[in-house]
């Protein structure tokens, strides 16, 4: 069994309410379905003023961590009058360095970036922020600030835009802890796309073709991402769904552009793709997906 990864949200003052509540939101929805996370907060004071009018109320002590746990640093109301080191006590700048320096991992929203900039995190870093403060996170030395992307994935280090791009991105994090599937079933709960990627190449063939709203659909979905799943016939899937296989692949070509036989092969080659990027060889990457092997997993992969 995975350990429990604790995610904790630090509440700094006029924090913006979307920027703790996105994340937070998909981490407490992953734990509800398997997912072994603990979410928590950390504020300067007892009760901590949101931009938008709400108090909030957290602990002022932090609570160990482990290098696998992860500090996520919300955005607040920016002002040319209000910089990160108004915003953040050097206490909390420094336990968030201390965290960063002890082998943990850190992630921001919005503004966030600009308190692991102050912090001294992002040096030699990419990352992003708002459209509205890039400038504002250029002005730190040695950062590389990348424009016009939802979010940015390092080993340790997560950044991501504006408001709801946190939401993109908690979902990014699950997938790579526990699997896209269990993403996808996260991002259908909170009734949002499946994913929308930081960029163009990170998104992948099942969260790419999750982002419709056909129950029927998403329940095929996902019985055809689990890999612990026999091989499934049109007919058997559609009984199982207590539907025609017609009735299911109509369905199924309307909502995500693709046939079900076409979906499983693209899933297979990803996943065997992601097995020999791992240093599998391609024969045992193709018999782990299903496939005899390489070679009909290249002909059919196609």
């Amino acid at each position: 069994m995975r350990p429990t990864r604790r995610v904790l949200i630090v509440l700094p003052e006029e924090v913006h309410l979307m920027d703790v509540a996105g994340p937070a939101q998909v981490f407490v929805n992953a734990a509800d379905i398997g997912a072994r996370y603990d979410v928590g907060y950390v504020s300067e004071r007892p009760t901590t003023a949101s931009r938008q009018g709400l108090g909030l109320s957290a602990p002022s002590q932090w609570p160990d961590l482990d290098p696998r746990d992860l500090v996520l640093v919300p955005g607040w109301r920016t002002r040319t009058d209000r910089t990160a080191a108004e915003s953040f006590s050097r206490r909390m700048l420094t336990r968030i360095r201390e965290h960063w320096d002890n082998g943990g991992h850190l992630a921001s929203v919005c503004a966030g970036s600009l308190a692991l900039a102050h912090a001294g995190v992002l040096a030699g870093r990419a990352a992003t922020t708002h459209h509205d403060l890039i400038g504002e996170l250029a002005r730190y030395p040695g950062v590389r600030v990348l424009q016009d992307v939802l979010f940015t994935c390092g080993r340790r280090l997560h950044t991501s835009a504006g408001i709801a791009s946190g939401i993109d991105l908690a979902l990014h994090l699950v997938a790579h802890d526990h699997g896209p599937a269990l993403a996808a079933r996260v991002a259908r709960a909170l009734v949002v796309p499946a994913w929308r990627p930081g960029s163009a190449s990170q998104r992948t063939v099942m969260l790419a073709h999750r982002d419709h709203m056909d129950d029927l659909v998403h329940r095929a979905q996902d019985i055809l991402d689990d890999p612990g799943q026999p091989p499934q016939t049109l007919r058997t899937l559609g009984r199982r769904l207590s539907v025609s296989g017609r009735t299911l692949a109509r369905h199924f070509v309307s909502a995500t552009g693709m046939t079900p036989q076409a979906y499983v092969r693209a899933v297979r080659a990803e996943r065997a793709e992601q097995l020999h990027e791992q240093g599998a060889t391609w024969e045992a990457s193709a018999r782990a997906v299903g496939y005899a092997d390489a070679r009909s997993l290249r002909s059919r992969g196609r």
